[in-house]
């Protein structure tokens, strides 16, 4: 029997998976120079690991969810992994918000 909503789930997860480590490794003739700017935070840093953490929560929820259909998990425990990963996904999402409202006042600025 397969579960469509948590293949979905898994592949949504996978293709952020890939995205960030696409980021995270830049593909330039300067690679090393651009490795060694790496080894420094920055907000393209900050950013790819904050996406992979919600990434990592999903999974973790998706997990536990697939454990409580099993009957291996408690329903507290899946209840909770579900609130974390909600505010986990919230949190992303307001800070989304911030940085295009950051951006469209940058573009009103007059040169």
């Amino acid at each position: 029997m397969t579960t469509v909503p948590f293949n979905a789930a898994t592949a949504a997860y996978n293709n952020a998976s890939q995205l960030i480590s696409q980021v995270s490794q830049p593909s330039t003739p300067g690679s090393d120079l651009l490795a060694q700017h790496a080894l420094q935070p920055d907000f393209a840093n900050m950013l790819s690991q904050a996406v992979q953490g919600v990434v990592d929560t999903g999974k973790t929820s998706d997990a536990m969810a697939m454990n409580m259909v099993n009957g291996k998990a408690d329903v507290v425990d899946m209840v909770t992994a579900l609130s974390q990963t909600e505010i986990a996904i919230e949190s992303m999402v307001t800070v989304r918000d911030r940085v295009i409202s950051a951006y469209e006042e940058i573009m009103r600025m007059p040169i």
